[in-house]
């Protein structure tokens, strides 16, 4: 890209957020199929401040040929809870996308609606087992843990086996449930090596402080890049 070219989006930029933050819902609109994926995103975001956010919007959002367009579209599907104008646009194809950065957000989006989309926890658990990419794995185990899904839940249970940034998830993605191999798994990370996975652990087993699987106090967040134990994978 020119220097020209990128003021030129810089400035298209600058001008989406400010309308984003003036109603003006026309602007954002126009710039929907910018040549500059982050304008397009930018575009995307202004809307949804708006109250203007359609679902053909975010269908060509999630269709975008940008993983960065991509992401964003998933982004608001999960702050919309799969509500308003994301009830009827399907984000489980994306759980398939070839981005494993999108897959990642797909997975989060798909932990984040009420009611899960159909199909989702199958596609979850697959990936909580068998992703390359330990993001999308550690993605996939808290989605599972979100929904609640006792499908899910062997899917949990192996990812407390997994490298330290997954177990850590998947034991707090333990809490919506019990039985005998719950407790046995949360019996095992209490002697973890890795202290998070240990303190998560004490969390739910400590009936003076329950902790749910997307508590916002909760110290490992999905945003947030985890620590990792160097060499263990």
């Amino acid at each position: 890209m020119t220097e020209r070219r990128l003021l030129d989006a810089q400035r298209r930029r600058r001008d989406v957020a400010i309308a984003g933050h003036l109603g003006d819902p026309d602007l954002p609109r126009s710039l929907l199929h910018d040549a500059d994926a982050a304008v397009r995103s930018a575009a995307l975001g202004a809307l949804q401040r708006l109250g203007a956010l359609e679902p053909d919007d975010l269908v060509g959002a999630l269709g975008d040929p940008d993983p960065g367009v991509r992401r964003r579209g998933l982004e608001l599907v999960a702050t919309l809870r799969g509500q308003g104008p994301a009830e009827t646009v399907a984000i489980v194809s994306l759980l398939d996308d070839p981005d494993d950065t999108v897959v990642e957000v797909a997975a989060w989006a798909s932990g984040e609606r009420e009611p899960p989309e159909a199909g989702a926890v199958t596609r979850l658990a697959a990936l909580a087992l068998e992703a390359t990419d330990a993001l999308v794995r550690e993605s996939a185990v808290a989605a599972l843990g979100s929904l609640g899904d006792p499908a899910g839940l062997p899917a949990i249970l192996a990812g407390t086996r997994d490298k330290a940034t997954v177990r850590r998830r998947a034991v707090i993605a333990l809490a919506p449930f019990d039985g005998p191999e719950v407790d046995a798994a949360l019996q095992a990370a209490l002697t973890d090596r890795d202290w998070q996975v240990r303190q998560s652990a004490e969390d739910l087993t400590d009936p003076t402080d329950p902790i749910s699987p997307t508590d916002p106090t909760d110290p490992i967040s999905l945003t947030e890049p985890s620590g990792d134990e160097g060499a263990e994978h």
